[in-house]
């Protein structure tokens, strides 16, 4: 009998020891979990991932021409800003119907990852002189800001024409000289797509039918090329950006031709299209093109605000 209160004791023992040890577990998993769900929605200094997570935006900022008026040096530059992040290529979603009629996800899709208060900034030369592109970009967003680098268009003409014949010849396809498709009878002829590009005054009146004035910067090709830096700062100025750009960030390449960038101690050059020699166009027959420029070019700087040292 005596045994059996001694065993019942020590089982009852046994019990007590197991609950306290199962109860101070317990407690311990119960102060662990309201400390981690107060933290979870805590300060913003321990905020969630996906606030600070990057994403891709659909630009703020679009570089809608000239079509060999400097666009991609002007995209390099501005890539220079730590708060601008570009598209790294042409994405012709606003000109081109097979892209557009992807949609806007698509187009997102296109554009870099950025951070909260990051510029995102594409460019596509080709959106200037497409008819339906104003309208479109304002239905993408009524505010986005847009930037247009023009050159001499005579300069131009002749650049966009080598770049033609510099494509062609690689596939190894003939050409025609210049000469032959910019004259019809010794004159002038209007219907040679390259010259239509250069007329700028009827582009921007397409744009200004649906984007005020202010919303459009004119970057001064030409100037761009001479010396980057005032044409840079003005652009900063127009992006609103806080002005990180400086002299310091480019540098002549004597054996080039141009300037080169400069940022975090390591330098680019834009790649070897770039300074290419124009195909050869004769003294008289480029005096005609800039004696036929001459009235649309005016047209251009009334509607700008502002004229340009051109032929």
């Amino acid at each position: 009998m005596l045994w059996t209160v001694l065993l019942a004791l020590l089982v009852l023992l046994l019990l007590q020891t197991q609950l306290s040890v199962c109860l101070r577990e317990l407690r311990s998993r119960g102060s662990i979990l309201p400390a981690h769900s107060s933290s979870s929605s805590s300060s913003p200094s321990s905020s969630s991932p996906s606030h600070n997570a990057t994403q891709q935006r659909l630009p703020g900022a679009i570089i809608i021409g000239v079509r060999k008026g400097g666009t991609r040096a002007l995209l390099e530059m501005l890539n220079l800003h730590p708060d601008v992040e570009v598209a790294k290529a042409e994405v012709h979603y606003f000109n081109v119907e097979e892209h557009y009629s992807r949609g806007l996800t698509w187009y997102r899709a296109q554009m870099p990852f950025t951070l909260p208060g990051q510029l995102t900034v594409e460019k596509t030369p080709g959106y200037f002189a497409t008819p339906q592109a104003p309208a479109r970009v304002w239905n993408m967003n009524p505010a986005v800001r847009l930037l247009l680098i023009v050159r001499d268009p005579a300069e131009r003409l002749v650049s966009d024409y080598t770049q033609v014949l510099h494509n062609r010849l690689t596939r190894h396809k003939p050409y025609q000289p210049l000469e032959e498709l910019l004259l019809l009878k010794g004159h002038i002829d209007p219907s040679y797509k390259a010259l239509q590009r250069s007329l700028y005054h009827q582009h921007l009146a397409r744009w200004l039918e649906v984007f005020p004035r202010e919303q459009i910067h004119v970057v001064d090709g030409d100037a761009l090329i001479r010396d980057p830096f005032p044409e840079l700062r003005k652009a900063e100025r127009f992006l609103d950006l806080p002005p990180r750009i400086s002299p310091d960030n480019f540098y002549y390449n004597t054996t080039k031709g141009f300037y080169c960038l400069l940022s975090s101690g390591h330098d680019k050059c834009l790649d070897e299209s770039k300074g290419r020699p124009h195909a050869p166009l004769s003294l008289q027959a480029f005096k005609k093109l800039c004696h036929y420029f001459r009235k649309p070019n005016q047209l251009f700087f009334d509607m700008v605000g502002r004229s340009f040292s051109w032929c």
